[in-house]
């Protein structure tokens, strides 16, 4: 049932589970609608605030899922907060459809990573690539090549007279395989921890092995294990909707019974 009479900033905390100054940050935030103030002082809040409240917190529970996806999540918000929740309907749908085309696209990044598999290059090839050629192959920067090579994506020989680095066919191949990941969203642990598996000779189930880290591993971001966190941003959207559709469907009834009482 909607709230008729005003709330006060504990009231809104406690339906919720956080901290009063919690409340307070998300109002500075921009997160939930202006404030109107008592005579005395005191804040003074609707069911419009307690509405935008339970969004923020079932949006933001979540695990951080990047910055694309908290963009499109943050206007759902921006929208509720304006008092457009039809628009906000909307925008819930569009964050669904955008988790939705990342899903396909990590989808797609692990097929094409297991087919690789499968078909790699083993043998070396008659001329190898310098660090600037191959950089120019792939489009990517040498600092991103270096970078790969550090984080131990890859592993690069040497000219043994000038230690310059000599990329063959395997090496590139790898590398575009590191790009396309990087690419879908995939960090360079899962990736890492791939390549682990790879080279340890497992050439199936590939996809598993980039969401699931092990039991010894820290997990520090989204795309650590992305396709979950991917999956999990699903299933929320599906809250989220349900969340707008039943605020919607609760408003309605009140016009409705509003206008029955004042025979409009």
């Amino acid at each position: 049932m909607a709230s008729s009479r005003p709330l006060r900033t504990s009231d809104l905390a406690r339906a919720v589970g956080i901290h009063p100054n919690t409340v307070r940050r998300y109002i500075d935030w921009g997160l939930l609608p202006p404030v109107d103030r008592s005579p005395s002082g005191y804040r003074i809040f609707t069911q419009q605030h307690l509405d935008c409240l339970r969004l923020v917190r079932l949006i933001y529970a979540a695990e951080y899922p990047g910055p694309a996806l908290r963009s499109t999540s943050n206007d759902i918000i921006q929208q509720a907060v304006a008092g457009d929740w039809p628009g906000a309907l909307g925008k819930a749908r569009a964050h669904l459809a955008a988790v939705g085309a990342e899903i396909d696209q990590a989808n797609h990044a692990a097929a094409l990573l297991e087919q690789w598999a499968r078909t790699r290059t083993t043998t070396p090839p008659e001329r190898p690539l310098s660090i600037g050629a191959v950089s120019a192959r792939l489009g990517v920067s040498l600092d991103v090549v270096r970078n790969w090579e550090r984080n131990g994506l890859l592993e690069v020989p040497r000219n043994p007279h000038n230690q310059y680095r000599l990329f063959g066919q395997a090496e590139i191949e790898r590398m575009q395989i590191i790009r396309m990941l990087s690419r879908a969203g995939y960090s360079h642990m899962a990736i890492l921890r791939m390549f682990i598996a790879l080279d340890g000779g497992q050439t199936g189930d590939l996809k598993a092995a980039l969401d699931t880290p092990r039991p010894d591993e820290d997990i520090f971001t989204a795309a650590d294990h992305w396709l979950s966190t991917l999956h999990a941003q699903s299933a929320l959207c599906q809250e989220i909707i349900q969340f707008i559709v039943t605020v919607l469907k609760r408003d309605l009834e009140q016009d409705l019974e509003q206008g029955k009482q004042t025979g409009l």
